[in-house]
């Protein structure tokens, strides 16, 4: 049995929005379609799997029978947190049409694909530009039982650690949802007007690779800024990030803050402990080192059996099966990155063990 915490799903055409959404953006998306956020970076090449699309055609990721024949039979899914694709929304510079675009998406996963298989769980969609207003829609939908989590794009102006996002905080807090947060589109940079230290990527080749960047300063902005110790019970998990940032990132706030903690006075405990209790990593796509060993020590380093949970980012072309998490686990790490992490995490039933010799499970 397996979680998949990243599947990313989308609508045949964006025709099927329409009903759910107010005035004016109805009229203007059955018109004109919807925004686009470009910025010269080609991207198509980092697009899907060849062999995603389903047969009639439609859009890769906007078939559930086709969703489910190729990735939640195939690999013994037994739930598929499904992720969406507008991940150019939090760049649009209008808050009223982003928060009308992923109320939309949201009503449209409820109703289309939610009923098509048990095994499909949501992400909340929040368009973080108006913190009120995505605390509203956290309020409207958070009580679903097959919302799982918040959704957060890395395409923001502010930090995540600021206190701006507190409204979204206090929502997620209060109807227990962990927020995930996923790289933005590579191209949608009006609101992550550089996307890499050193400024503005010229390929989609070079964003890709920077990303870990992002949830670098992400993590430690939201640890250094206090969030976890004004919302204790909050929790975030970083979706397609790489993993192998995470054991330097802890070790240099730790030394750090000893020498300048009264920087951060409100910390309580090492940042690093933070970590451990408030922030899991996703496993796609993960560091790929030329000796397998050295994959294994990073594991150990940053406690995968702990902090880990699988993800296939389906139907991407960088999809990584269960098969891709390293042969040297052992049984028992592997089981948890696969399924008992996040069943933990997100509050999903245990995963039903076989009998030992006396019939205990």
């Amino acid at each position: 049995m397996i979680i998949d915490c990243d599947v990313h799903h989308t609508r045949k055409h964006v025709r099927e929005l329409l009903p759910y959404l107010p005035e004016p953006w109805k009229t203007e998306i059955a018109k004109y379609g919807e925004r686009k956020m470009n910025a010269g970076i080609l991207q198509q090449e980092g697009g899907m799997r060849w062999d995603t699309q389903p047969p009639d055609g439609s859009p890769p990721g906007s078939d559930p029978a086709h969703m489910r024949e190729q990735l939640l039979d195939r690999y013994n899914i037994a739930y598929a947190l499904l992720s969406g694709s507008g991940h150019h929304i939090t760049a649009i510079p209008d808050p009223d049409y982003a928060t009308a675009l992923v109320s939309a998406w949201n009503d449209h996963t409820i109703a289309h694909w939610l009923p098509q298989d048990r095994r499909f769980k949501m992400s909340l969609w929040v368009a973080h530009q108006d913190p009120a207003a995505a605390a509203r829609e956290i309020d409207r939908l958070g009580g679903h039982p097959d919302v799982l989590a918040v959704w957060f794009s890395s395409t923001t102006r502010i930090p995540f650690g600021h206190r701006w996002f507190d409204p979204i905080y206090e929502a997620a807090q209060r109807h227990n949802l962990p927020i995930g947060i996923h790289p933005g589109q590579g191209g949608a940079m009006l609101a992550q007007p550089a996307p890499t230290a050193a400024g503005m990527a010229r390929s989609y080749l070079e964003w890709h690779v920077g990303v870990s960047q992002l949830y670098m300063a992400q993590t430690a902005n939201l640890i250094l800024e206090g969030v976890f110790e004004r919302f204790p019970q909050l929790r975030f998990f970083l979706v397609e990030g790489g993993i192998a940032w995470l054991p330097h990132l802890m070790w240099r706030m730790d030394a750090h803050f000893k020498g300048l903690r009264q920087q951060a006075p409100w910390l309580k405990r090492l940042p690093s402990e933070y970590v451990a209790d408030h922030i899991r990593l996703t496993t796609q796509p993960m560091e790929e080192p030329r000796q397998a060993r050295h994959l294994l020590q990073i594991f150990e380093m940053l406690d995968a059996e702990r902090l880990l949970m699988y993800a296939s980012d389906y139907p991407h072309w960088d999809f990584d099966a269960p098969t891709a998490l390293p042969s040297g686990l052992s049984a028992h790490a592997r089981e948890r990155i696969l399924y008992d992490n996040a069943a933990d995490f997100f509050g999903l039933p245990a995963r039903l063990r076989a009998p030992d010799r006396e019939g205990r499970v």
